[in-house]
């Protein structure tokens, strides 16, 4: 049976979708974008490092929701309107899995536009180990 995940730490869907969907082991987390669940607004207009953490950011929360961790995800899609920031977004994520045993599988994606004027998304599939 699939079970929605939700939390206010995280901005609320922009759309009829969950922020996150536990279907047995697996959590699997909608896109994430740079929105600070504060004040529904992107922490930067312009800076892609800045929505790229607070992205991750937003992502650790629904995690955090379902009882678990980064160290939980085994497959994340970024999304970028500008794929020449691919190596500014990486460094974030790096840090942002630095604890990671096992880095999780990874797809970049350059789009033409995303919500909200979002110059980054990050979605990730998690699984508990046990």
């Amino acid at each position: 049976m699939n079970k929605e995940v939700k939390t206010q730490k995280a901005p609320k869907a922009l759309g009829p979708y969950s922020q996150a969907v536990k279907s047995g082991k697996t959590l699997f987390c909608s896109g994430q974008i740079g929105i600070n669940p504060e004040t529904g607004k992107l922490v930067s207009d312009s800076s892609v490092k800045e929505q790229a953490a607070q992205a991750l950011n937003n992502l650790k929360e629904v995690l955090e929701a379902a009882q678990l961790t980064p160290q939980n995800v085994v497959k994340v899609t970024v999304f970028m309107t500008n794929i020449t920031d691919f190596k500014i977004v990486n460094e974030t994520y790096a840090n942002f899995f630095a604890d990671n045993k096992c880095l999780p599988a990874r797809s970049a994606v350059g789009v033409q536009a995303l919500p909200a004027g979002a110059l980054v998304e990050i979605e990730a599939i998690a699984r508990k180990n046990n």
